[in-house]
């Protein structure tokens, strides 16, 4: 519990570094990320940071006691959706203009699943979980704890079936294939008590 409250406390702390960061991960094509500039990071809005707090709910209860201390910000200035190894710490930055174009598109569901993902890359570096050995390339670790959170969501199929969708639409330069990339969600899913008869089948590029 005290892991959990450490990390939604660090979601309302203001950024202490404006050095660049190493990147971790981006999403989509998004502007490039040579644009992104910490001196313009935001507190997320209160919708995001309930939906950041749900997510950090499902994943940090998975995680072992080396948990990453994890942020998130918005600001106009950064690709879609940019994680950043800063210090002690894993930072997510989000473009405002992104997140609102995907809830218009796809609801609550798909920005659970961005962030998961997102999140999923640090708790991976700091605290890799057993169940995914057999998963060798990061990119697919990280749908997988980003299927775990939806598992814990709490969605309809149809939600479901539209968070899965606006992953496959966002992928990073290093994403494997939508082939490769659904077993890795469906294995997340299903070890954090997802119903596999609402784990949307048909998902994925439209």
């Amino acid at each position: 519990m005290l892991k959990i409250a450490s990390v939604l406390i660090c979601l309302l702390l203001p950024p202490v570094n404006t050095k660049t960061p190493q990147i971790i991960c981006t999403l989509g094509s998004g502007s490039s990320s040579n644009d992104y500039s910490a001196y313009a990071d935001q507190r997320p809005t209160p919708d995001a940071m309930e939906l950041a707090r749900r997510v950090s709910a499902a994943l940090i209860s998975k995680c072992s006691p080396d948990c990453p201390a994890l942020v998130i910000f918005r600001n106009p200035t950064a690709p879609n959706a940019i994680l950043l190894a800063d210090s002690d710490k894993v930072k997510m930055v989000y473009s405002p203009q992104f997140f609102t174009s995907v809830y218009e598109r796809y609801g609550d569901g798909a920005i659970i699943a961005i962030i998961a993902h997102m999140l999923g890359h640090g708790m991976d570096a700091a605290a890799p979980a057993r169940w995914m050995k057999n998963i060798p390339a990061p990119e697919l670790r990280a749908d997988a704890w980003a299927g775990c959170a939806l598992a814990e969501a709490g969605l309809s199929t149809s939600g479901l079936a539209a968070a899965f969708t606006a992953l496959s639409m966002y992928p990073s330069p290093s994403h494997p294939g939508w082939s490769q990339r659904l077993p890795a969600l469906r294995l997340g899913y299903t070890q954090c008590g997802g119903d596999v008869a609402k784990f949307p089948q048909g998902a994925g590029p439209k």
